[in-house]
């Protein structure tokens, strides 16, 4: 009969066995692994080495291009939009490159009538009915409600009042008086729906609208459909520019691109929040107003060119 000694020693002598066989086995196996290790290890270092000095390389490249751009500028725009009435409509996600893109309209000798920032609040879908009653309250005897959309869409109603007392009247249509126009804006102002950093000098003939990334929070397919909206309406009054950022997503770049009708009226950039873009955005409004021709610039998949042509 085997006694409880007998299983104690019997486990002991098995555990260690086991025991030894592990010391002996890493003993053996110590030198190949870390070495092993260690040469992998030393071959990621020099790969994220070699990757970050790829990024600090075309970080270079990207300032170089830039400045190359703007010393570009210097040399082509002077002079290619002088005494042209420009207004640069800025939307709620446009804000970062607008500045930017006005003081290339400024190099070009353009003559910067206004800037119009639309606010969030314009574009949240919660004051549609406000918007619709605000265009009938702020109508004046030359900038009437008749006529207007009558579609139930505030953002579209409120920003075809806003066009056409901001944009050039078609002919033979009577002109928005100074008053009338300065009215209408102020009541728009007042309401918290748009910011007019200094006083509107009179319509324009052209409009540049600088748009950003599209929105993505719970109502952003209506949001992004009141964005369009307010370029469809401006670009009924005038020649328009879209100076965005991206050009996918949905945002007001991509959905102008993809619209074969509003395509073949509406240019747009879609890398205007570099100086490349700026520089382009302004050569597509020359463009505009002097071949009477759209086309779609930038670096996306959809652009049809970096950008356009050299006026001669």
């Amino acid at each position: 009969m085997i006694n409880f000694r007998y299983h104690v020693v019997s486990l002991t002598a098995v555990f260690l066995a086991l025991a030894i066989g592990l010391v002996v086995g890493t003993a053996a196996l110590n030198g190949p692994v870390v070495d092993s290790i260690k040469e992998r290890v030393n071959g990621l270092s020099k790969d994220n080495q070699l990757l970050r000095q790829s990024v600090q390389n075309m970080q270079k490249e990207l300032e170089q291009e830039e400045e190359f751009a703007a010393d570009m500028a210097q040399v082509f725009l002077p002079g290619q939009l002088t005494d042209r009435r420009v207004l640069v409509l800025s939307l709620p996600s446009g804000r970062d490159q607008t500045d930017a893109v006005l003081e290339m309209l400024r190099i070009s000798g353009a003559n910067v009538v206004g800037r119009v920032d639309l606010e969030d609040k314009f574009i949240e879908p919660e004051n549609n009915n406000n918007l619709m009653e605000l265009a009938t309250t702020a109508a004046r005897p030359t900038a009437p409600a008749t006529g207007l959309p009558g579609n139930g869409h505030g953002v579209e109603t409120s920003s075809a009042l806003l066009a056409s007392v901001l944009l050039d009247r078609a002919e033979g249509v009577t002109p928005v008086t100074d008053a009338d126009r300065r009215a209408v804006l102020a009541a728009y102002i007042n309401a918290g729906y748009v910011a007019a950093e200094d006083r509107v000098g009179g319509p324009a003939e052209a409009v540049i609208v600088v748009s950003g990334q599209p929105y993505v929070d719970k109502d952003f397919g209506k949001k992004d459909e009141s964005v369009v909206k307010v370029a469809e309406q401006f670009d009924r009054n005038g020649a328009t520019v879209v100076a965005g950022n991206g050009w996918t997503g949905g945002n007001l770049v991509a959905i102008v691109r993809g619209d074969p009708v509003l395509s073949q009226s509406i240019s747009t950039v879609d890398n205007a929040n570099t100086v490349t873009g700026q520089l382009v955005t302004v050569l597509a409004l020359v463009q505009q107003l002097t071949e009477k021709k759209a086309g779609q610039y930038g670096v996306g998949d959809n652009a049809a060119a970096r950008m356009p042509k050299l006026p001669e």
